[in-house]
């Protein structure tokens, strides 16, 4: 969707680098996520740094010269730290962004050191592995994936990592809670779950943007009350793929394709658009499986 708005506002027609464009624009995706997990990493290390520099002071104080080392060596901290994986997808992927920007991950620190959560964490003696697990989950989800500063950051970085952050965040939050044991490890996920998955992202871009005008047909004359020029823009593209989705995917169920579309208005649309678009699609599902114009292969895509 955001590929063919650009694509409107630029009056771009060149296809082969407007999909090359939304091709990057998922593939960065994966930096998020890599850029995210990692900050874990960064943050027990730079931590380390810390707790070793201040217990080698000329005037160190007791407590500096032995240090509580919980969090330093938190089971699931220290398995991020041992990653190989991950260590070599930040080396594959050029991610060195925690490594030339510290002081971000030191003002995460800060904030993590003086949450409740922290304090009553270090308290207590090292636990089992579920609560060692539950307190990095906390740690994330409460200080890291809401920090402001954290999303000013990105956003000046990469503007449309702020779409995908929520996604990422959640995903990273999944992958923590859904570790066993210290014999565990976070597998790095695929970007496309196969080759289909991929395509589908090819086809969907170009039979909506080769037929937009056919596509555009099929819902002007349902909307009687308004103008073309009065649809707002983004609401004509949404009905234009919702339609191409309708009409040139047969696997893919109508109530999937209508329920996605409806949740993509909500979140970048005008406050009504969910509602006008959901009345279009409706009457024109009626009128596609009326002429037998709808053709959906598997069960229970209707």
């Amino acid at each position: 969707m955001q590929t063919i708005y650009a694509m409107h506002q630029h009056q771009s027609d060149v296809l082969d680098k407007e999909e090359r464009f939304l091709y990057q624009s998922i593939e960065i995706m994966q930096d998020l996520y890599l850029l995210l997990l990692s900050a874990l990493v960064e943050i027990r290390e730079k931590e380390e740094e810390y707790l070793d520099m201040a217990s080698k002071k000329h005037l160190a104080t007791k407590e500096e010269r032995n240090p509580n080392r919980k969090f330093i060596s938190n089971k699931v901290l220290m398995q991020l730290a041992e990653n190989e994986k991950l260590q070599e997808s930040l080396g594959d992927r050029s991610i060195k962004n925690w490594k030339n920007n510290d002081d971000l991950i030191l003002f995460l620190i800060r904030e993590i050191k003086a949450s409740d959560l922290y304090k009553d964490y270090m308290s207590k003696p090292v636990g089992t592995y579920e609560e060692e697990k539950y307190f990095i989950a906390d740690v994330f989800s409460q200080i890291i994936a809401p920090n402001e500063q954290l999303y000013d950051y990105l956003e000046d970085y990469k503007l449309t990592w702020l779409d995908d952050l929520p996604l990422v965040n959640t995903f990273i939050l999944k992958q923590i809670k859904g570790l066993k044991d210290e014999n565990d490890t976070i597998r790095l996920p695929k970007l496309y779950r196969d080759e289909d998955d991929k395509e589908f992202v090819r086809n969907l871009f170009r039979k909506t943007v080769l037929n937009e005008v056919e596509l555009s047909k099929e819902y002007i004359d349902k909307t009687p009350n308004w103008d073309a020029d009065r649809i707002a823009e983004l609401d004509t593209i949404i009905l234009k793929m919702a339609i191409c989705e309708l009409l040139k995917f047969p696997s893919i169920p109508v109530k999937v394709t209508i329920n996605e579309y409806l949740e993509i208005a909500k979140e970048y649309s005008t406050p009504k658009s969910s509602i006008f678009i959901n009345g279009i699609l409706d009457n024109l599902v009626r009128d596609f499986q009326r002429d037998n114009r709808m053709q959906k292969a598997g069960r229970g895509l209707l």
